[in-house]
């Protein structure tokens, strides 16, 4: 058979076969519409004349496992890529919020500043014209956090202005913008120099179940999304005496991101169009455990059993183990962990396994994260450091501590052989 591939804009590589006359045809899969529709006082998300709630999850990775648990969309923070994970999102049937990376006052750009912003407009003009017709695309995510320490409000203007060019290039596809939280003044602000922001997105974590109060006491009278929300952050959780946070555990994140997803998205679908869990990957924030729905090698944390659960409403067929919290000798973590340099010690902790799988345990002690970055900007993972565990093969740990004082953290990790994991980690001091 003859095999005919008639050109077409490189955005859009993805397409359908048409046989027509012993002729192979590729042909590109047209961009599909993507619509709000208002009934009453709720709104609806439509896309391809077909009500569409968001079950997604932020991240660049797994898309084959997101489908696979009830997930029908991703979130990426910017275009670096975009095209790859735009195919990708589309071979495994999910659509995509796209981000349009905007400059942060907070990184020392000036919105005050007309020439800068100008140059900034033509760029971003040029990822939305090369994106805009992709059969993935769902939402166009006209900055993330930009809100987040600004005071200059001049930044809505900008985001208007994008924002304005989309509906003009693009019909088909909505715009939002995402917020850290709920700022209200940032609401107001935008809701006089944005009216061409369709929905409103909230990143949110231990407040989610609050958010929908707020939104409404802001004044925003739109529908909403949440581009962010999951387990407890560094930001929001107890501290040590020496200032470092406290994790939660697998067990204890899954728990309440079930609650949270019950109280903050699914009671709420008259005003959520749906929502993106963070982090689909792994991500170093303070910890590479805290806010990554997956382990570097793999294997996924219980928050994923949750998500499916509520996504499609069944029961996974293999669930993740289940994790205590991590003991030293008869320390209280809360209260802080102070131990001596070089000095033999216990660790403990306790799992067990749903579906009665068999558990194998690794340890591992890493330098407490320096890092002080914010909004998600990248952070180096900390050094594990060798030669400290003396016998760590079970749910007791024997190690020995850093000779150098100084902040470390213990991580024990709970495996099923099932890809799935549990994880549990607690902060110590060495103090002479």
């Amino acid at each position: 058979m003859k095999k005919l591939v008639i050109p077409f804009v490189a955005t859009l590589a993805i397409g359908v076969l048409v046989f027509i006359s012993g002729w192979t045809v590729m042909m590109p899969a047209p961009p599909v519409k993507v619509e709000i529709r208002k009934s009453g006082k709720a709104f609806q998300l439509y896309r391809n004349g077909q009500p569409y709630f968001i079950n997604g999850a932020g991240g660049y990775a797994n898309y084959d496992q997101l489908k696979y648990y009830g997930g029908n969309s991703v979130r990426i923070w910017n275009t670096n890529g975009a095209k790859e994970y735009l195919d990708e999102a589309y071979k495994n049937g999910l659509t995509v919020t796209l981000g349009l990376e905007m400059a942060l006052e907070r990184h020392g750009f000036n919105y005050s500043n007309k020439k800068a912003v100008k140059e900034q407009l033509e760029r971003l003009k040029k990822e939305v014209l090369a994106y805009k017709d992709h059969p993935a695309l769902l939402i166009w995510g006209v900055g993330n956090e930009v809100d987040q320490f600004a005071k200059n409000y001049d930044v809505w203007d900008a985001v208007n202005e994008l924002a304005a060019f989309i509906h003009e290039v693009d019909p088909n596809h909505l715009t939002t913008t995402m917020l850290a939280g709920v700022p209200e003044p940032h609401i107001k602000e935008i809701m006089k120099r944005a009216p061409n922001i369709d929905v409103l997105s909230i990143n949110a974590f231990s407040d989610l179940p609050y958010i929908r109060h707020k939104i409404i006491k802001a004044g925003w009278k739109g529908p909403y999304l949440v581009g962010e929300w999951g387990a407890s952050g560094y930001w929001e959780a107890p501290k040590t005496p020496w200032g470092v946070f406290l994790e939660e555990t697998s067990t204890q994140k899954a728990d309440v991101c079930e609650e949270r997803y019950k109280k903050g998205i699914a009671v709420n679908k008259d005003l959520c169009i749906g929502s993106y869990a963070f982090y689909w990957g792994w991500k170093q924030a303070r910890t590479h455990t805290l806010l990554s729905l997956y382990l570097e090698s793999g294997e996924r944390i219980g928050v994923v059993d949750k998500l499916q659960k509520e996504w499609t409403g069944v029961e996974p067929s293999n669930r993740a183990p289940l994790i205590k919290p991590l003991g030293i000798d008869n320390f209280e973590v809360h209260k802080g962990i102070y131990l001596k340099p070089a000095s033999n010690y216990m660790a403990y902790t306790e799992a067990t396994d749903p579906d009665n799988d068999p558990i194998t345990y690794k340890w591992e002690i890493l330098y407490e994260s320096t890092e002080t970055k914010e909004g998600g900007d990248t952070e180096s993972k900390p050094a594990i450091i060798d030669g400290l565990i003396l016998d760590g093969k079970g749910k007791h740990l024997s190690f020995k501590s850093p000779e150098k004082e100084g902040a470390y953290r213990l991580f024990v990790y709970a495996f099923d052989g099932q890809n799935n994991v549990a994880t549990a980690n607690a902060p110590f001091y060495v103090k002479k």
